[in-house]
């Protein structure tokens, strides 16, 4: 009799192995949770009062992929869950910290199999606004797009997008969040395009806009009643950093490639970092690796200065541990290559031929700069509960 029962149970067991896993967690209907989208307000650079400086460029939201409140909470669990990883150890978030600007304070990352990888992990502050490529070498063309690796990148959180896909699919909060965001019907069909969209529009809502010197012009005030004024160093400082003179001594360049309300061009340059006499040498081709252009090679993305006292070490592969180092390099220590950018290589020329070194910047601009530098630093939104751990 017993060896009957263990027959039995055998078959059952053997039979339900077996099956498809969709047979043993099936099809959820979605339609009794309420799908009513509201539509996500960015900041604003209108009105009598504006929040934002109109300066800032206008976001281009896909029209495929409409901000809501809905599916920017979607995105911001996805980005701190680690059910996107294979082990469920590690997340977006493992590697953007939000009191870090969103970096992780390493020169370069660690993923879930504790194999390191080879650049420093960006800050996502003002994604939103950027239509030149992601990454350090811009492969990826939006926002949803560079959404997609992290998961599969075997040095990162080495998934697969099928694994993950099944994970979300059986998870009743994600049932009812991506119901919600984007009014599906069916556990099945959240998908990876639909949790990259919402990823993509938590990430958008990751807007800084109200530094020291953004209030100091009138900016990201809840009142007119008090406006900062920057310190005497931090105006120094900011002539410094904006000036367009290009007098050896009288322009550190760092307004060429770190403008607007940005404070970055978005495009990729070769800032000297390190000397080749063929575009081959470099180590790390960069955006060059990505076109396959022999002058983009040892080129990579400028980025924001928004927050940078916040995103330490610098450079793509995080070799610069402090910003003083990092003036140090631009005003006595670029390299030469075939690729160096022309606002580095004109004035280190000019130096030469004067017998001299570098910019020619002094130790009191060099504090000045990091001052103005530091008034860029926007505590509210490394707080702001709404770009936090929701778990």
């Amino acid at each position: 009799m017993k060896y009957i029962l263990s027959i039995g149970i055998l078959a059952t067991l053997l039979i339900f192995g077996a099956c498809d896993p969709d047979e043993i967690n099936p099809d959820t209907d979605l339609t009794t949770i309420s799908y009513s989208p509201v539509n996500y307000a960015l900041p604003s650079a209108t009105g009598a009062k504006p929040i934002i400086s109109p300066n800032f460029p206008i976001m281009e939201i896909p029209s495929d992929n409409p901000m809501t409140e809905a599916g920017v909470e979607l995105g911001r669990r996805l980005f701190y869950d680690p059910i996107l990883s294979a082990d469920s150890t590690q997340s977006c978030s493992s590697c953007h910290f939000q009191q870090f600007a969103f970096t992780d304070g390493l020169a370069v990352s660690t993923g879930i199999d504790g194999i390191a990888g080879t650049r420093n992990s960006m800050s996502i502050v003002n994604l939103g606004f950027n239509t030149n490529g992601f990454f350090w070498d811009g492969r990826s063309a939006s926002l949803e797009i560079q959404a997609e690796e992290p998961i599969e990148n075997p040095i990162e959180m080495h998934d697969t997008w099928t694994n993950v896909e099944t994970k979300l699919r059986r998870n009743k909060m994600y049932q009812e969040h991506f119901r919600k965001a984007f009014g599906v019907e069916w556990s099945s069909e959240i998908d990876k395009d639909l949790a990259t969209k919402a990823m993509s529009q938590f990430m958008r809502s990751l807007v800084s806009y109200r530094s020291e010197r953004d209030q100091a012009l009138g900016y990201g005030l809840d009142s007119f009643a008090f406006r900062p004024s920057l310190s005497e160093a931090a105006t120094r400082g900011q002539a410094l950093f904006f000036s367009g003179s290009d007098v050896l001594g009288d322009d550190p360049q760092c307004s060429h490639c770190h403008n607007s309300e940005l404070f970055t061009n978005n495009t990729y340059r070769n800032n000297g970092l390190d000397a080749v006499n063929s575009v081959n040498d470099f180590l790390d081709l960069g955006f060059g690796g990505v076109t396959g252009f022999n002058n983009d090679k040892g080129k990579f993305r400028t980025t924001t200065l928004r927050n940078i006292e916040l995103t330490a070490p610098y450079m793509h592969d995080g070799r610069f541990a402090t910003l003083e180092e990092v003036l140090d390099h631009y005003n006595e220590h670029v390299q030469t290559s075939p690729t160096l950018d022309a606002n580095l290589a004109a004035p280190y020329s000019q130096a030469q031929q004067q017998g001299q070194v570098g910019l020619q910047l002094t130790a009191q601009d060099k504090i000045d700069i990091i001052e103005f530098l530091k008034t860029l630093t926007d505590t509210e939104f490394i707080t702001n509960p709404a770009h936090s751990n929701p778990f």
